[in-house]
């Protein structure tokens, strides 16, 4: 035993104070003080890492003001925040926008028709939507192509065949897919607002070919797209007043459902989480002070034996 509690001594794992004799050892679980050297190395880490973060931080700031487009100013979405869920009334009105207006240029690859379900349509509502469209499938037994009307898992067909089609439809310029255009463009839902409704007339001394619009919050202010969104250029089934803004903030929302379309269960999850976590960690906390208050409070006392 005096050999045993002697190589603890000698591990520092027993902090010795030997103030008095007997010797007492006291058991401690702290870490040992870091070396000044060690100290400094760590704090000039910190302050390099912390000055080059900012650094990086200023320089796009400044990059971004020394752009030639506007920046879209930021509206008061009812899905900001974490705990904030999508207004599902306005998606489904974003969605009456893409299918009356955008439709005719732009493709949802990536979305579904299964994916309306629950959200902006019933089940069965969602089908009727899928049907109206005839997606071409095959080869049949005889080696043929054909169309059929569509199918809950099929995606949102493209309006043109091919890129080369969508170009030539369009003076040159391809329309992109929108199924990502949120989180693909810096501003999301912001930038779409204002790409949407910020058309206006080239200012004197800005030059545009045949065919193009200005719009300042598109890169370098000349975009092929006309405006395509004005009051009463769609029509609402729930019938809310279809003007220019209204419209363009439902296809945003639309479109910002398409980016993440898992946005509402992820925060939902996220509340959950947060939930169990804080209780778990309560009795954790609980469980540790319980089982370690003795140990940490603990003397251990080694009284050598004196020869005679």
């Amino acid at each position: 035993m005096a050999a045993t509690v002697g190589r603890i001594c000698g591990a520092r794992l027993l902090k010795n104070y030997g103030l008095v004799t007997p010797q007492v050892c006291q058991l401690s679980t702290s870490t040992h003080g870091w070396t000044r050297n060690r100290k400094l190395l760590l704090s000039t880490l910190g302050v390099v890492g912390g000055g080059v973060g900012a650094l990086l931080f200023a320089l796009e700031q400044s990059v971004q003001a020394s752009e030639g487009e506007a920046h879209p100013a930021h509206q008061p979405w009812s899905h900001n925040g974490w705990f904030q869920s999508l207004d599902h009334a306005s998606i489904r009105r974003g969605y009456e926008v893409y299918k009356q207006v955008c439709k005719a240029c732009h493709s949802l690859q990536y979305i579904a028709f299964r994916n309306l379900v629950g959200v902006t349509h019933s089940e069965e509502a969602a089908k009727a939507e899928a049907a109206e469209v005839m997606i071409r499938d095959g080869p049949d037994e005889q080696g043929n192509y054909f169309e059929r009307p569509g199918k809950l898992s099929d995606y949102f067909p493209s309006p043109y065949p091919n890129e080369n089609a969508a170009r030539a439809a369009n003076n040159g310029a391809y329309p992109p897919d929108l199924s990502l255009i949120c989180s693909g463009r810096k501003g999301g839902e912001d930038y779409i607002f204002a790409l949407l409704t910020g058309y206006m007339d080239a200012p004197a001394g800005v030059i545009l070919r045949e065919g193009q619009n200005y719009n300042p919050y598109f890169p370098g202010g000349a975009i092929s797209m006309a405006q395509v969104l004005f009051n009463e250029a769609a029509e609402y089934s729930d019938g809310t007043p279809a003007t220019a803004s209204q419209l363009a903030k439902d296809v945003a929302t639309f479109l910002r459902w398409c980016s993440e379309p898992e946005l509402d269960d992820r925060r939902l999850m996220t509340i959950k989480v947060i939930g169990m976590f804080s209780m778990l960690a309560a009795i954790v906390y609980y469980f540790k002070r319980h089982k370690w208050t003795t140990m940490k409070s603990r003397k251990l006392a080694y009284k050598p034996v004196s020869k005679k």
